[in-house]
């Protein structure tokens, strides 16, 4: 698990600077079961997005398919708001 967990401060940075953090967070909780569908479009088009960014996107998706994953994620986005 904390394998997957290697991405999240860079991601949260990323939205934090964005000023998306908050609303990741609630899209996160708000698609619920629909995040199983993310993670397969993540998948489909892991060929698409080259080998640059292979393992991003595979810890992405595994955070999509993992309900726990994804609440963890949420927790730590709102615990990076300032």
């Amino acid at each position: 698990m904390d394998s997957m967990r290697v991405f999240w401060s860079e991601w949260a940075e990323t939205l934090r600077r964005r000023g998306l953090d908050g609303f990741a967070a609630w899209f996160l909780e708000a698609a619920g079961p629909l995040n199983i569908l993310g993670a397969q479009l993540l998948y489909i088009g892991k060929p698409m997005l080259g080998s640059n960014w292979d393992e991003r996107i595979q810890a992405a998706a595994r955070l999509l398919e993992d309900d726990e994953e994804s609440q963890a994620f949420i927790e730590y986005l709102k615990g990076q708001t300032p």
